[in-house]
Order: C-alpha cells, then structure tokens, then sequence
C-alpha cells in the first residue's frame, strides 16, 4: 500500500512541476518551478497534504496544539493539517487535534489590528508549515511572528525543499533548535515528473 507522502509525490508532480524558465520571487532564475498551490487547493491533494504532514510529525515525535505559516503559501497546508487531524480524532480520541493559524504579511489596519488570524495563545507548542521553501524568507517571517506572540516554535515543515545553498542554514537559525522537516526534495519531485513523462511516452 503507497503512503499518503507517495501518493502526494506522485500528484505534485503530475500538477505542480513545470520544467522552463522561470524567475522565483527570491529573484533568482531556474530551470524549473513548482507551484504547490494547484496540489495543496486539490480536493484530493488538500486530504493528502493534511495526511503526510501529520504521518510525518507523528513520525518524528513532535507535540504541538496548532499549526500556522504564512499567507498565501500556508493557508491551504494549514486548513488541511487542522482537518486531518480532527478527523483522526474521531475515530481515536487520543489523538491531538491540531489548531490553525494564519500569519499576516503586515498588521491590518482596522479592526483588531492582528498579524496573527486564528489560534493564538501564549506558551502554546506550535508547528510552522511552508509549501517550498527556497531561501526560507516566508517561513522564517512566521516563525518570528508566532515567537512574538509568545508561541513556542515545535518544528517547522515544508512540503518541498529547493536545496538552495541558504535556505535550510538560515531556517534552521530562526528555529533555533526546532527541527527542520520536509517532505521533499525538489530533485525527488523533479525525478518523480521525470519518471511520469518517460511512463507516459512509452
């Protein structure tokens, strides 16, 4: 039986490679780009992504009672983390059901005038979610904001890993001390679209 991480490689490689040229946000250019957003908002993708990223926690013994990143990467991630997890909690009780959060860019202006949407409580463990993380600017935005608000950084996850020379060293910095997950490495998606276009044409 395929994990819920193979089933997600194989979809995020069929929706959300694309081999070209292409310019990233951190201005750099690539060969290639990945867009999780058409995996993550996916009826099917969502379930796996919510799945995976518990399985890995789960995994690695992580604890926490939420979940959040920043907007617009994370929203999807963090919407399907908190879901999944409250549906294993139906059938086993014992199981944690993670909250989410999301993190503003900037503070609102009106209202509350909150950077932090969702859950929010001083001492909380957390787990800080990203869906590529290339030089890490975005992830380690909301590990600042969620330790600013008095959050404990558990870990941090993101579905897809560049490998670019400074993205882990320095998301390993913020985090100081919580480990850095990810599902996977660019060159396993890479390969995994590879491996289907060459199915594909044979």
């Amino acid at each position: 039986m395929t994990t819920h991480a193979q089933q997600l490689l194989a979809l995020l490689a069929r929706t959300s490679f694309r081999l070209g040229q292409f310019k990233l946000s951190s201005g750099g250019t690539s060969d290639y780009y990945i867009d999780c957003r058409t995996t993550t908002l996916h009826a099917e993708g969502g379930r796996l992504t919510g799945e995976a990223i518990l399985d890995l926690l789960n995994e690695k013994g992580i604890e926490a009672e939420a979940v959040g990143g920043l907007t617009l990467g994370a929203d999807p991630i963090v919407s399907n983390v908190a879901t999944a997890s409250a549906w294993r909690a139906h059938s086993n009780p014992a199981a944690p059901q993670l909250h989410g959060f999301l993190v503003r860019k900037a503070e609102k202006q009106h209202g509350t005038a909150r950077r932090i949407e969702g859950f929010c409580r001083e001492g909380a463990r957390v787990v800080i979610v990203d869906d590529v993380c290339t030089t890490g600017a975005s992830t380690i935005n909301a590990i600042e904001a969620a330790r600013e608000a008095g959050m404990i950084v558990a870990a941090v996850v993101c579905i897809v890993e560049r490998e670019e020379a400074n993205g882990r060293p320095a998301v390993e910095a913020a985090a100081e001390g919580a480990p850095f997950l990810s599902l996977f490495s660019a060159a396993e998606v890479r390969a995994e679209h590879v491996k289907q276009l060459s199915a594909a044409n044979s």
